[in-house]
């Protein structure tokens, strides 16, 4: 009997350590799961403040009041490919991103139609010189009005060459970019689609031509360029087809 007690005190004893040493684990563990969450969280937010702080450029409120009328536009409205050494402003640009594709209405229409308000396209931008914005290429987006980072440096010159060597593509402060995704408007129209896209695009550039007429900025459309080139300098997505360059800057 007293045998059997003391085999027991000697069992409970054990479990009794062993349940201290699974505790003491188990707390060991949770330490460190905790500290590698920890971790973690540290590098996702410092890659939050990275993205949102460094490659967000918010653009200054467009104007909805001009000094010049639509006629007086649509009369002086010319193609210029004689461009100054001048830079552009923030707010120039701000106000032909605007025109091209800006947020009219709370339902999130847009300045210029699209079939099924779909909205295909994507604007670029292809910066070399512009007062208060590194030279680099940039990506619109109209629900927040502001500029995407997806590149450093000056790429007006690759442009040009994937542009069959336009000079007035190296020589404007800003080449903007207009790209489709064809799919987002084709999904509900079929190959339909792919003609309501291009219709869209000729509403986008006139709008940027007449902005541009309006604050006394030269304009030019291009259509004349190597697709995959043009995808490759500026950085488009797979399914991002380049549509129209636009060069843009001071008037000589």
């Amino acid at each position: 009997m007293d045998q059997d007690t003391g085999l027991s005190r000697q069992r409970h004893g054990f479990e009794s350590r062993w349940g201290r040493l699974k505790n003491f684990y188990k707390m060991w563990y949770f330490l460190k799961v905790y500290r590698i969450l920890l971790k973690i969280i540290f590098l996702l937010s410092f890659m939050c403040i990275n993205l949102y702080g460094e490659n967000f450029i918010e653009l200054p409120q467009p104007h909805y009041k001009g000094s010049v009328t639509l006629e007086e536009t649509l009369k002086e409205r010319r193609s210029v490919r004689e461009f100054s050494s001048h830079s552009l402003s923030l707010q120039e640009i701000s106000q032909l991103l605007w025109a091209m594709q800006g947020i009219t209405g709370s339902s999130g229409g847009r300045t210029a139609p699209s079939a099924g308000a779909l909205y295909p396209l994507e604007i670029y931008l292809v910066v070399g010189n512009v007062k208060d914005l590194p030279a680099g290429i940039y990506k619109y987006e109209p629900l927040k009005h502001r500029l995407i980072k997806i590149k450093e440096g000056d790429k007006r010159e690759g442009l040009s060459y994937a542009a069959l060597g336009q000079p007035w593509i190296k020589k404007a402060a800003v080449d903007f970019v207009i790209a489709a995704v064809y799919e987002r408007t084709t999904r509900k129209y079929g190959e339909r689609g792919i003609r309501y896209v291009h219709i869209e695009v000729g509403h986008a550039a006139q709008n940027l031509l007449l902005q541009a007429t309006a604050l006394g900025i030269g304009a030019v459309t291009v259509g004349a360029f190597y697709d995959s080139e043009v995808k490759k300098v500026v950085g488009l997505k797979n399914e991002e087809q380049p549509l129209y360059i636009i060069p843009v800057g001071k008037k000589k």
